[in-house]
């Protein structure tokens, strides 16, 4: 099931650990994960696995640069709480190139 992000979404919160976690760990910065959100290809789809606690979702795309990333966040009022960012694995990256061929999927 894919799904588009609700309007009123103001600004993106940022857990320090988190932003160096993701950029030691996996390479990716703050604003390459940020670029998904305006990629008008990237698509959402509910995190079930992983909303005990509060709804999360990850997010297929792109950056500016071409990068394809594999994003998990939630939104916390007005805000987009990113959780992980990495590049995306061969699985996730097939399941995103057949969206973008079939996009009525």
């Amino acid at each position: 099931m894919y799904m588009t992000l609700k309007s009123g979404i103001l600004a993106f919160e940022w857990d320090e650990g988190n932003t160096d976690k993701n950029y030691h760990k996996h390479g990716i910065n703050s604003k390459e994960t940020e670029e998904m959100f305006v990629d008008e290809d990237s698509f959402v789809f509910p995190d079930v696995k992983h909303s005990q606690s509060e709804p999360r979702y990850i997010m297929l795309g792109r950056t500016f640069e071409g990068k394809k990333l594999f994003v998990v966040f939630a939104i916390r009022k007005e805000k987009i709480r990113i959780i992980s960012a990495r590049r995306m694995h061969g699985k996730e990256v097939e399941k995103y190139e057949n969206a973008q061929k079939n996009p009525s999927l």
